[in-house]
């Protein structure tokens, strides 16, 4: 791709898990946190977003984003009838005719759109998918191609109301409920580090008030249709691997809300727990739970938390008989966000990483991260 690279790396980092001092005042301990909390088969933590006691909630997310960077989320407030229909949607765009997509092609120009020729990692994904983002006015009223939306990305282009009557207005009734639902995830996550969201004469909070006002979130409508050379494919020759839906990255922004399919369960994230061959990566596969939204952080995230938070790495695999269906929303800081490690993390140069600090700017790779990438 022709974009620019999204950020500026000054220095690099280590990694270190939130501990019982990182905590809130009052917070419960770390050896407490798995109480009213489940994990699926393989660890990912599934958290009720809805538990009376917001302590535990709290230290639940800030451990699930220092260790997997990943977990499902329930009761996380979006209605069930909104996720239906805003599912039903999505396949209705896909089952449009090629021609009609195609006349919402992306290209040097606009960086959003229809496409179906992404690279991951030098690799083409088996995917068909629909880019759309904040609108330039920051109000959904105005014409899509309207100049007032112009912006660094581009300009939304949504099928015709001839094509797909119900889409657009489905399709920003949700953009808006994950942003309503990022920011309340994103306040949890720093009142997981210890910042006091409450106190609006601090500076800690910065980034959420730039997320909240400024966000240049996107949201991705994929489709990956069924692959001949699916899951029992896997083993085949290391020259002539089985194409992936999604090649293996992280993501850019700060945190990502994606809807997965409940029917194929092709998400995968590397297990930073395993300790096998060290040259190895160990893939588990994220089943989605009914009715949850799946969470992970972003660059961001890991460079304001100073490493504690991870930004995982992951990919999504073909399937060679089912279609598969999914949403991410990338919550993404203003263009030109001054992204820097949280000061009260660190003045302890033995339990954090290294300073650090970033200029956010949209686009497809990372320097100093490797395989990073705005993509699900």
């Amino acid at each position: 791709h022709s974009y620019p690279s999204f950020v500026t790396i000054r220095s690099t980092m280590t990694s270190t898990a939130p501990t019982t001092q990182d905590a809130p005042n009052n917070a419960i301990l770390l050896d407490d946190i798995n109480k009213n909390m489940t994990v699926d088969e393989i660890g990912v933590p599934i958290i009720d977003m809805s538990q009376p006691d917001k302590s535990k909630l709290i230290l639940q997310i800030a451990n699930a984003c220092s260790t997997w960077g990943f977990f499902q989320l329930t009761s996380h407030g979006i209605p069930d009838k909104l996720l239906q229909s805003f599912q039903t949607q999505m396949k209705v765009f896909f089952d449009l005719p090629i021609y009609i997509k195609k006349k919402l092609k992306r290209n040097e120009c606009n960086a959003r759109g229809f496409f179906d020729d992404e690279l991951t990692k030098r690799r083409r994904d088996w995917k068909e998918a629909l880019d759309c983002g904040v609108p330039g006015s920051r109000d959904w009223s105005c014409a899509d191609d309207d100049d007032v939306n112009a912006c660094l990305d581009g300009l939304n282009q949504f099928p015709s109301v001839e094509d797909a009557p119900y889409f657009r207005s489905v399709v920003v009734e949700y953009f808006e409920a994950c942003a309503e639902l990022s920011d309340r995830i994103a306040i949890l996550m720093a009142q997981g580090l210890g910042v006091d969201t409450e106190n609006s004469a601090s500076s800690d909070d910065d980034l959420l008030q730039n997320l909240r006002k400024q966000h240049t979130s996107y949201l991705r409508m994929n489709y990956y249709p069924p692959c001949p050379l699916g899951k029992e494919d896997e083993k085949k020759e290391e020259d002539n691997p089985p194409p992936l839906g999604i090649s293996p990255h992280r993501d850019a922004g700060f945190l990502t809300v994606l809807l997965q399919d409940d029917d194929c369960h092709s998400l995968q994230v590397e297990d930073r727990n395993s300790h096998g061959n060290e040259n190895e990566t160990k893939w588990v596969t994220v089943k989605p739970v009914p009715g949850a939204l799946t969470i992970n952080t972003g660059d961001m995230a890991m460079i304001w938390s100073n490493g504690k938070y991870q930004a995982p790495l992951h990919r999504v695999l073909t399937d060679a008989s089912k279609k598969r269906y999914s949403a991410p929303f990338f919550y993404n800081p203003g263009y030109s966000a001054q992204i820097s490690p949280l000061p009260h993390l660190t003045s302890d140069k033995k339990d954090v990483g290294q300073h650090m600090s970033c200029v956010y700017h949209p686009g497809y790779s990372a320097p100093d991260f490797s395989i990073a990438s705005p993509y699900f």
